[in-house]
């Protein structure tokens, strides 16, 4: 069984969390730990339809975030590792710092000094020069940014769309196999192909 830990923060994009739960539910090798910090919870009610009870219900083991004890806390813990999504700015800067202020930072922190894959869908527009030197050291200590960037060139049709290509792409870290968006060079009439 693969374990992956799934860290929601406040930043808005709370439907990448769902996606991504979902996308794993489809997986019967992979197994999601779940962490929200109480901001996401706030955003998931202001941006979905859904309640927390029912985006928890999508994990398979589900953490509160002031839990500094829980599994996940542990580099013992063996986990193929972390996304956060979507990742807030207060959340990267406690990553790039080290700051373990809660579950969520604590466990991504022990996916870096494990030195398990790491990735951060961060999100913030326009970004400021603390948010890209932020980034800067969450890269060079072993995180992956993974911002997600609206695509064209798989003609997107709607927000779900494009919210599955960024989750496929964070699947796409993991190796784990999907079709939740066209490839490049994959799509009908798609100018490569000409």
């Amino acid at each position: 069984m693969n374990r992956l830990i799934v860290g929601v923060s406040g930043a808005s994009g709370s439907v990448l969390a769902i996606e991504l739960l979902r996308a794993l539910r489809e997986y019967d090798d992979w197994e999601t730990h779940l962490i929200i910090s109480r901001s996401a919870e706030i955003t998931l009610l202001l941006e979905t339809d859904r309640i927390v009870e029912e985006t928890k219900a999508l994990a398979d083991v589900v953490y509160g975030c002031e839990d500094v004890a829980a599994a996940v806390s542990s580099g013992s813990f063996k986990a193929a590792g972390m996304v956060v999504a979507p990742c807030s700015m207060k959340t990267l800067a406690g990553i790039a710092s080290g700051y373990s202020g809660n579950l969520l930072l604590r466990a991504a922190d022990v996916t870096l000094k494990e030195r398990r894959k790491l990735v951060l869908a961060v999100r913030e527009s326009p970004l400021s020069v603390v948010h890209i030197k932020n980034m800067l050291a969450a890269t060079q200590a072993g995180a992956t940014m993974l911002p997600p960037m609206l695509t064209y060139y798989n003609r997107p049709e709607s927000v779900l769309d494009m919210t599955r290509h960024v989750v496929g792409k964070i699947l796409d870290q993991f190796d784990i196999d999907n079709d939740l968006f066209s490839r490049w060079g994959e799509r009908e009439g798609c100018l490569c192909q000409m």
